[in-house]
């Protein structure tokens, strides 16, 4: 070969080497952020090419998928439709061809369209008998009748709050409502005279109660009085008291170590050197309060952080982590014990310190997706109950839970008795909110269920905030307490 032909055919090896090179760079180091590139319509169009499989809630779907009218640029062919969407809203998010996906329907995207591998021999054997390929499903663990009863005692008392239920002896979350609350369908479509506009006026700069925001998972509040069970989880784990009944050193007035500052009690109640079970009943500020200092800042914290304090919660959607200080002073620990100063909560959070106290000190992690199903109900992946920690020991579980039960037996939680042999366990919660208190206080109330065999199918959590109360009538017992107590109804109720 002469030196001319040599060269161009060099020359040729080399363009043919490159553009081996350029296409599995394409097809393997850029694959995927092509694949997610938002500018990639291919993959927009191939996710809303077929119907969506479903989320499932009690072995019935709660969302669905419908035909769009293709005109214009619309070029998707089907839509997200919701069933009860508001009341859902929470558990499932939105998926939008205009706005995209949140919560599970984000989450679990490559189940629901169809596109996770591991569909592969699902999708390879209905290209084969020339079935459309349809998306999976994703099977939860919430209970319908719970949620229903959350979401309508939320939306029945008005103004902003949120509910969380969880089994204690697995995790399964069986509510999660928020209120107010918004309907997924009326912004999954893309048409920018319907779905936009209903998207903008479901945003916070438009709408202050913020619809979209899920307060179960995301907001995090003053706890409150219900803070002070995990204050009685860590003075009977430290030794500091050894039971129910025993005085506690509570001197009143109670002045805050390194302070002058009097930590005052709410009423003329019978706080002086009271036991831990009174203290509990009547919800005493001193006696708790002292009770942390006197544990100090870091026994205060290895405890709150058993609970779940400090970290992020994956149910799988993720849950804001709650918050309890570290390297506090004496007077802040004091504050921080009672639900107070720094101290914040998620509605999870504080149904999952009652779950742990119900399920005799073991904490298990909650979850809200038992398992994902190909289009042909084939199980494909399952969740199994996972312990997360142990708070407290089972003898001081058991005698917290006495504490708990006197509370709403005669205590501020009355209003959450069910009778019939069941027996109800709980802690009332009136939260500081605002400048030097200014504004109408959080509405607080934990509490759990026990059957007559000893098991307990449910622990609630329920906050509520509302701007338009007399501030007088504000209080855990006499708001939060009977939505918690409808809800634990309802989950007792459908295991008849």
């Amino acid at each position: 070969m002469n030196k001319p032909l040599r060269r161009i055919a060099i020359f040729c090896g080399l363009l043919v080497l490159a553009l081996l090179i350029r296409d599995n760079w394409l097809q393997y180091v850029k694959a995927d952020s092509l694949r997610t590139d938002p500018k990639n319509r291919r993959v927009t169009i191939a996710r809303y090419s077929s119907p969506r499989g479903d989320i499932i809630v009690d072995g019935n779907p709660i969302t669905g998928s419908t035909k769009t009218s293709k005109s214009g640029l619309n070029d998707l062919e089907y839509k997200r439709t919701y069933k009860d969407g508001a009341m859902w809203a929470p558990v499932t998010g939105y998926a939008s061809q205009a706005f995209g996906a949140s919560q599970l329907e984000s989450i679990d995207d490559g189940i629901l369209t169809g596109t996770d591998d591991r569909l592969f021999f699902r999708n390879t054997l209905d290209m084969f008998t020339g079935k459309q390929k349809q998306g999976g499903n994703v099977v939860t663990t919430l209970n319908a009748a719970a949620q229903k009863a959350a979401y309508d005692g939320l939306q029945k008392q008005g103004g902003k709050g949120a509910v969380a239920a969880i089994d204690p002896s697995t995790g399964k979350i069986l509510a999660l409502a928020s209120y107010p609350s918004y309907d997924p369908s009326t912004f999954a479509g893309n048409s920018t005279g319907t779905d936009t506009t209903a998207w903008q006026k479901l945003q916070k700069k438009v709408n202050p109660n913020d619809p979209m925001l899920n307060r179960a998972l995301r907001e995090t509040y003053p706890p409150g009085s219900t803070f002070k069970v995990v204050t009685a989880a860590a003075a009977l784990e430290n030794g500091l008291y050894t039971s129910a009944d025993q005085a506690t050193n509570s001197p009143l007035p109670y002045i805050m170590k390194g302070t002058t500052t009097e930590l005052k009690n709410e009423g003329n109640i019978p706080c002086k050197n009271a036991t831990m079970r009174v203290a509990l009943r009547v919800s005493c500020n001193t006696v708790f309060g002292k009770m942390g200092s006197d544990l100090g800042s870091d026994k205060m914290l290895a405890e709150a952080k058993k609970f779940g304090f400090d970290a992020e919660q994956f149910t799988p959607v993720r849950s804001s982590a709650s918050v309890f200080s570290q390297d506090m002073n004496p007077s802040q620990t004091a504050l921080s014990s009672i639900g107070q100063y720094n101290t914040a909560a998620t509605p999870l959070q504080m149904a999952m310190v009652a779950a742990a106290v119900a399920n005799n000190g073991k904490l298990m992690k909650p979850y809200m997706v038992d398992k994902l199903q190909s289009s042909g109900v084939d199980t494909i992946a399952q969740t199994e109950p996972q312990e997360l920690s142990q708070p407290l020991s089972a003898k001081n579980a058991q005698i917290l839970q006495s504490m708990m039960e006197t509370v709403v037996k005669e205590g501020t939680g009355t209003k959450a008795q069910i009778g019939g042999g069941i027996t109800v366990g709980g802690k009332t919660g009136t939260a500081q909110h605002g400048v030097e208190n200014s504004a109408n206080p959080y509405a607080w109330f934990i509490s759990y269920a026990k059957l007559p065999d000893g098991s307990s199918p449910v622990a609630v959590a329920t906050v509520i905030e509302d701007d338009n109360a007399n501030r007088d009538d504000i209080s855990g017992g006499g708001l939060a307490a009977p939505i918690a107590k409808s809800v634990m109804e309802a989950v007792i109720n459908s295991k008849k």
